[in-house]
């Protein structure tokens, strides 16, 4: 029983770990990279789909993504999206390539992302942190019931306790990777 405890409190962290680095992702940095427009959604046919189910998006060089659309009367309802998904680019169109040249991070935007990816983390950890506290009281409740002793419990909350200690430090380095990518100029 406790072994359940502990996969389910190790799947529900991976998972606290994979949305910290979809967070992170969304974070931009002075380099150009296609998961900064996975947010934008362009009205098609009545209907708003991710920016990727409509279009290509490349990296042409370091500073800029190539965004080329399926199909040609997609390009300024795209170009509008992009506009509109408030994330400071000003695209340019030129034929069928709308191009989003990346502007230069300044010091004060660096230390706001910097900021902002720290709050990311802190909620992270306070989703790992909150899931030991579930497994916790879920080994609790088993001693209550009399299903395990007290031995097995206090082992059980220790075993919990190292996974939350390796995904606690997982997030940790996360963050100063990503710090790291921020203050890279």
């Amino acid at each position: 029983m406790i072994n359940e405890i502990k996969q389910d409190a190790e799947a529900r962290m991976t998972k606290s770990l994979e949305a910290l680095s979809q967070a992170f992702a969304k974070i931009r940095t002075g380099r150009a990279h296609p998961s900064i427009l996975d947010s934008v959604m362009v009205s098609y046919y009545g209907s708003d789909m991710p920016l990727r189910q409509v279009a290509n998006v490349n990296v042409e060089d370091a500073r800029t993504l190539a965004v080329v659309p399926w199909e040609k009367p997609m390009v300024p309802d795209i170009e509008k999206a992009i506009m509109k998904a408030d994330l400071g680019l000003n695209p340019t169109t030129s034929g069928e390539v709308i191009r989003v040249p990346m502007p230069a991070l300044t010091e004060e935007t660096r230390k706001n992302y910097i900021k902002q990816a720290r709050g990311e983390a802190e909620t992270g950890r306070v989703s790992i942190r909150n899931i030991r506290r579930d497994a916790n009281s879920d080994i609790k409740d088993l001693l209550k019931e009399k299903e395990i002793t007290e031995d097995d419990a206090r082992r059980g909350e220790d075993e919990i306790q190292k996974i939350t200690d390796k995904y606690i430090a997982q997030v940790d380095a996360d963050l100063a990777k990503k710090e790291k990518d921020l203050m890279e100029i």
